[in-house]
């Protein structure tokens, strides 16, 4: 969420980073003059106050005196009503700024490219080969099904459209990308752990943005405040909600497990087959909490520690910098890695690193105290798929498939499959 007071003071600033945006529909003069209002009501409300206490007191000191005081407590019985009557005023416009403010998207960083869509985002990097197949590559699916480590059409039965059930040995080079995910992060790169709940209130969700732009992308539970977690970092940014932290205690790295859950709402014909694009997948979660001074590097360690999963994989992808016009709703600046797919022949977003800078700080009150005293500060949080478990899969059945129909374990998770080294029929 954008302070009000820095709108007000870089209200040009402000416009243009908004425009950046392919555009803006948000009046901040319509906004600012609500908060002027706000202001004057809360003014006058005060000075009423401060009257109503004076009178008060002389009320007390004309009855102590057996004088008649009657004049002086109509006074203040009317004052009371006006006091109401301006603190209604000004808690209406007070939640009337709030859910504007909450409407509008961060700041896009100065540094990133301008662009519509992701045709304008900006290569970075890229790292490893494409593998040299000698035969027309088959897709995940048709893998998947032919050594039965998925089962599509038994998902479907169960559940629905955009449902996968692994089973046998996929299954288990499932939970042994996760549990090599999660090793690597917590042994190698210094996160800490966390196993959270996969169901939320409404605050955690306000806190990270999803809401209110997407609720329609969320499941809802009927009968109960709580919804289904599109992502770990809902749960784990919010595991720092309404806290100040020690300065000296950042950054603060978090890695987490969940399973995710998405509508698709804005998807509709978008990757109908296989498991790219699902209503329930699995991802492992990368979240910091930093210094404003420091998230711009944490932003660069976060990525790095991303892509540490793809080369310990040995698989080939790359780096890009996303555009304004394909950068997400309460981000300030990201970096898509996206992973080579044989049989699409291009490239697939498997994380996304973001730094948010204070912007959900700001909405879910995470503050930092600084050694040096004064008031605590908004910290900035970062987070990214440190990988989406789901996508990781597919890219190594399409990766490592042979000629022979089979698929070659990676070396780095053989140890989590018994030292398997060939998944086959």
């Amino acid at each position: 969420m954008l302070d009000i007071k820095f709108i007000r003071e870089n209200l040009q600033i402000v416009k243009t980073g908004l425009d950046r945006r392919n555009g803006s529909d948000h009046d901040l003069e319509a906004l600012l003059e609500q908060e002027d209002k706000r202001r004057q009501g809360l003014q006058e409300s005060e000075q009423l106050k401060n009257k109503k206490k004076k009178l008060s007191a002389e009320v007390g000191k004309l009855k102590q005196q057996g004088q008649d005081a009657s004049q002086l407590m109509e006074e203040v019985k009317n004052l009371n009503a006006s006091i109401k009557e301006l603190d209604e005023i000004v808690e209406g416009l007070e939640n009337i700024i709030h859910e504007k403010l909450l409407g509008i998207p961060n700041l896009p960083d100065e540094n990133i490219p301008d662009g519509r869509d992701e045709s304008s985002n900006k290569f970075i990097r890229e790292w490893g080969s494409k593998p040299s197949l000698s035969t027309q590559p088959l897709n995940h699916v048709e893998i998947g099904e032919k050594l039965g480590l998925i089962d599509l059409k038994r998902a479907a039965k169960i559940s629905g459209a955009r449902f996968a059930v692994y089973r046998g040995a996929g299954a288990a080079l499932l939970r042994a990308l996760i549990n090599f995910m999660i090793d690597v992060q917590t042994q190698e790169n210094g996160y800490e752990e966390l196993y959270p709940p996969f169901l939320v209130n409404e605050e955690s969700l306000l806190g990270t943005g999803q809401l209110p732009k997407f609720k329609e992308d969320l499941f809802a539970m009927a009968d109960d405040p709580l919804y289904l977690i599109p992502t770990a970092e809902v749960p784990v940014t919010n595991f720092h909600r309404e806290e100040i932290l020690e300065e000296e205690s950042l950054p603060i790295c978090y890695t987490a497990y969940t399973p995710c859950f998405r509508r698709e709402a804005g998807s509709y014909g978008k990757d109908t087959q296989g498991l790219i694009r699902q209503h329930q997948f699995d991802k492992v979660e990368l979240v910091k909490f930093s210094k404003a001074s420091e998230s711009v590097q944490e932003l660069e360690k976060l990525v790095q520690d991303a892509e540490t999963i793809l080369q310990k994989l040995n698989l080939h992808y790359r780096v890009m910098e996303l555009c304004v016009g394909d950068l997400g709703f309460s981000a300030s600046k990201t970096y898509d890695l996206e992973v080579w797919l044989p049989s699409q022949n291009t490239y697939r977003e498997i994380s996304s690193c973001s730094n948010f800078r204070d912007y959900q700080a700001r909405r879910a009150k995470i503050r930092c105290k600084k050694r040096t005293g004064g008031k605590p500060e908004f910290v900035n949080t970062l987070n990214g798929s440190g990988l989406a478990a789901g996508r990781l899969f597919v890219a190594i059945l399409e990766n490592y498939q042979n000629d022979d129909g089979t698929v070659t374990v990676p070396e780095a998770i053989r140890p989590y499959l018994k030292g398997r080294e060939v998944l086959s029929p």
